[in-house]
């Protein structure tokens, strides 16, 4: 069995936490992989069934909370402190402070933008990048989004914009409505079925995400409302594979706009995928990347 360290690293003041899965015995020629969550938000816990990567390929893979979330929770912040480069900063300290210096990067929808928006910036010792679910323009996800929601059933296409119109998302109404669509969507369950890994991680939303993304996944009123790097991305040089399911609120369509505009990305779609594909479809997942990355060891 893989051996887990729990550590902190020191960030602006704060404790950024950070969970290392070291297999029993680790292949020499094997670089680790960092994984970056999603939100932002959310904490790590979601993704780790990637920590299996330690026992089946004898890879070291690290995780940490971003600032702000989860084991990472601080006080209250005014809105102008959470910014793209607050968590690229924090990606650069936390690779400095654990000495991940030669790695493999994998990243799930925030994550992968981070990841993106890091890898315009400083590429330094990042030997391949798995991209897992994430836009380079927000408004296309959002139409898409919006898009998937006329396949839903007409009361609660109904509820979710009377939600939008009052900015009441807690009528049971609203709330069946959600939970339909993480359900086709984003997890792959029902709430009731979340698996527990998936229940831990969204209790942990942190309040950088009302300030980032917003109340609602239809409508983004916060930060990123603007995001759009589609420029920005032609210039990555590292090694890129995209990530995605075929039912995922990161459509297809959604997907290939990225991949058609980073140098040579490849694309891995799976079937009957929702946007945590890790969630429903663990072992095509794990192959996907582990099958990535190998390559560029």
């Amino acid at each position: 069995m893989s051996e887990i360290k729990e550590t902190y690293v020191d960030y602006l003041g704060y404790k950024t936490y950070c969970k290392i899965v070291t297999p029993d015995n680790p292949d020499p020629a094997k670089k680790p992989l960092l994984v970056l969550h999603g939100g932002p938000g959310d904490c790590h816990n979601y993704l780790l069934t990637y920590a299996k990567l330690a026992d089946r390929a004898n890879r070291q893979v690290v995780f940490y909370d971003q600032i702000g979330c989860g084991k990472s929770a601080i006080p209250h912040q005014e809105d102008d402190f959470y910014t793209y480069d607050l968590w690229a900063n924090e990606f650069y300290t936390v690779r400095e402070a654990l000495g991940l210096d030669d790695i493999h990067l994998f990243g799930n929808s925030w994550g992968g933008m981070l990841g993106m928006y890091c890898m315009m910036r400083d590429d330094a010792g990042v030997n391949s990048f798995v991209i897992n679910s994430s836009p380079v323009r927000i408004q296309t996800w959002l139409d898409e989004a919006n898009r998937l929601l006329q396949y839903m059933p007409q009361d609660m296409q109904e509820a979710l914009a009377e939600a939008e119109r009052t900015g009441n998302y807690e009528t049971p109404e609203a709330k069946a409505a959600a939970d339909e669509y993480y359900k086709r969507h984003v997890v792959g369950f029902y709430e009731k079925d979340y698996p527990q890994f998936v229940t831990d991680s969204f209790a942990g939303v942190g309040e950088c995400y009302m300030v980032m993304q917003g109340a609602s996944e239809f409508v983004v009123t916060g930060k990123m409302k603007d995001w759009d790097i589609r420029e920005g991305v032609k210039n990555i040089k590292v090694p890129c594979m995209a990530l995605s399911g075929t039912d995922d609120e990161g459509t297809p369509y959604t997907i290939k706009e990225g991949v058609d505009l980073i140098p040579g990305c490849e694309w891995t779609l799976i079937q009957g995928a929702p946007h945590i594909a890790n969630a429903t479809h663990p072992d095509e997942c794990l192959a996907a990347v582990e099958g990535f990355i190998c390559k560029f060891d």
